[in-house]
């Protein structure tokens, strides 16, 4: 079956957002505007949690890993797509698009995962704060980071076997700007059922195991909460989960939109925006979420800042 797959495409072509080409160029400067705020942001918050030991704290070392993922996440889908509106050469390779699915979905799996590791981490914070350095120890916090991209990176090779041995003899047009998983299942000719039920299965495992877990660990940290006497306590415990929160809704909201339902319910351009929106939205706000309150992170910016202007003068 595999063989039949290759004999019968070898590339693919990704349709893009051909269906407004006087739109072109002003997509290409929309998407590169968003691209470079993606990178912009979340470098400063890798540099500046590297270069400052003061914030080599388990939450800033999962925040690091975030911002990671949210430079690599966008990296795999945004430039090929600027590329197709700036040049029209929108021809990619099977084996190009088998590729960027699975670094797509190793990427949005690894994510789940390490939002998973700093929900725990604000749990043991908030409801074990006696026990915090040792449950949370620099050996955990690695292993918790391991394990998400393991898992993560694992995750996806099922995906991939499965819908490479795909017969694709229909059509080699995926009406979408990268390849996506579901459109990619649309083109097929061969029965997509048995790949569908095992992509429903795992998702409910893992994704939804993933999303138990960080459920129960605020259901644990609002009860805390709410037994603190003081309301500026409360609020101060409050203020350090509401930007996991924040991004553990964005993500999650999107992601549910997206995939779970049938493919008989798939919108191609609706499914476009909101793709659009799930790979784009998370890492540009992310940076801002997580750094636009916090005084460490700040000083420690001011600081690398003031060193680089220094170095500048001289």
């Amino acid at each position: 079956m595999a063989s039949e797959s290759q004999e019968n495409v070898s590339g693919f072509i990704i349709q893009g957002f051909s269906d407004t080409p006087e739109l072109h160029i002003s997509l290409f400067v929309l998407f590169l505007g968003i691209y470079l705020i993606i990178l912009l942001g979340n470098l400063i918050v890798f540099l500046v949690i590297s270069c400052n030991p003061h914030l080599h704290t388990p939450m800033y070392i999962f925040l690091q890993n975030l911002s990671l993922i949210d430079i690599s996440f966008p990296s795999n889908i945004l430039p090929n797509l600027l590329h197709i509106l700036l040049t029209q050469q929108n021809n990619i390779s099977f084996l190009g698009c088998m590729t960027q699915m699975y670094v797509f979905v190793a990427l949005a799996a690894s994510e789940f995962f390490l939002l998973t590791a700093m929900a725990y981490d604000r749990y043991v914070a908030i409801c074990d704060p006696l026990h915090y350095i040792a449950r949370m120890s620099r050996k955990h916090c690695a292993g918790l980071i391991t394990a998400s991209y393991t898992v993560g990176f694992l995750d996806p090779v099922a995906h991939l076997i499965l819908v490479s041995k795909l017969s694709y003899c229909a059509s080699r047009l995926i009406n979408h700007f990268f390849c996506d998983m579901t459109a990619l299942l649309q083109l097929s000719c061969s029965s997509t059922f048995s790949v569908e039920l095992f992509i429903y299965i795992e998702g409910i495992l893992l994704g939804f195991s993933s999303f138990l877990l960080t459920l129960i660990s605020y259901i644990f940290i609002i009860s805390a909460i709410l037994k603190i006497q003081s309301s500026e306590g409360r609020q101060k415990a409050f203020s350090t989960c509401a930007s996991h929160l924040t991004c553990v809704i964005t993500l999650y909201g999107t992601l549910f939109c997206l995939y779970l339902r049938p493919t008989t319910s798939y919108s191609l351009e609706r499914d476009k925006y909101f793709s659009l929106l799930y790979i784009a939205l998370g890492p540009v706000l992310n940076p801002l979420i997580y750094t636009l309150k916090n005084r460490d992170f700040q000083s420690s910016f001011n600081k690398m800042r003031q060193i680089s202007l220094f170095i500048l003068d001289q």
